[in-house]
């Protein structure tokens, strides 16, 4: 009696993993990379992320590391040890002696955004084509309805693309409209720019920034001020987990030679 319950459990067992794997078969087959109700076996996030990246991180290294700008106007060129001599953008600036210096960018992330998205505009239209081709390898009749172009916004540890497009597929019958793709970059570029604009604000205010006790408060920046022989005083700001770098430059308050 005490063996033909235990038979009897290990069928209820037994029908219910499969009734649960039945279930997670199902909705697998279900999500999609539109979410919920999609049946596309693909995942345009994905293919725009990788497609993407490695032209968003690039294009982030040059305008971080000459200041915020891939063409700088108002620079100075240094040369850190080890380094190429690089255009590096004066972010706070007066040409005057004695007077502090007066904030180039007042919207620095803004600033960055744009200069960003400028430089990447082909590179997303080119990924978002090449994603249309993809599909229409794999046998999916693919409609694009529109593309309006993208928006970029800075996050923190990260980079948001929103592409604004929409695209049908169809395939075995099966037919689904995705729309407004998301991507991701990873990035510590916002944490970097808001260091700067302390920088910025501190220089212009008091003609100095205490960068030892900045570093003390948020040790995950390592920031190094360097005073040139002109009197300008560069500033390297360096994430220290991903190693990512950010300079820019700064002239104020200076004093006439012979003084």
């Amino acid at each position: 009696m005490k063996r033909r319950g235990q038979v009897t459990i290990f069928i209820i067992v037994a029908i219910m993993i499969v009734v649960l794997v039945a279930i997670f078969l199902m909705f697998r087959e279900k999500i999609g990379p539109g979410g919920g109700g999609s049946t596309s076996e693909e995942n345009p996030g994905s293919f725009l992320e990788i497609c993407l990246e490695e032209s968003v991180k690039e294009t982030i290294e040059i305008i971080s590391l000459q200041g915020g700008n891939l063409e700088p106007e108002l620079y100075r060129s240094f040369r850190f040890e080890g380094e190429n001599e690089r255009k590096i953008t004066y972010l706070c600036y007066n040409q005057n002696y004695y007077l502090p210096c007066v904030n180039q960018e007042p919207l620095l992330i803004k600033h960055l955004e744009d200069g960003i998205k400028t430089e990447i505009e082909q590179d997303v239209r080119s990924c978002f084509d090449s994603l249309t081709s993809s599909l229409q390898k794999k046998a999916y009749v693919v409609e694009v309805r529109g593309y309006r172009g993208f928006d970029l916004t800075l996050m923190p540890e990260k980079v948001k693309i929103d592409i604004n497009a929409e695209i049908v597929l169809t395939k075995s019958g099966k037919r689904e409209t995705q729309n407004d793709f998301e991507v991701y970059v990873p990035s510590q570029l916002y944490g970097l720019a808001d260091v700067a604009q302390e920088i910025i604000t501190r220089e212009a205010k008091d003609c100095d920034f205490n960068y030892i006790g900045y570093m003390l408060f948020y040790p995950k920046f390592k920031i190094t001020k360097i005073q040139t022989i002109d009197s300008s005083v560069i500033y390297k700001i360096l994430h220290r987990d991903s190693k990512e770098e950010f300079n820019l430059a700064i002239r104020g308050c200076v004093i006439p030679p012979g003084y």
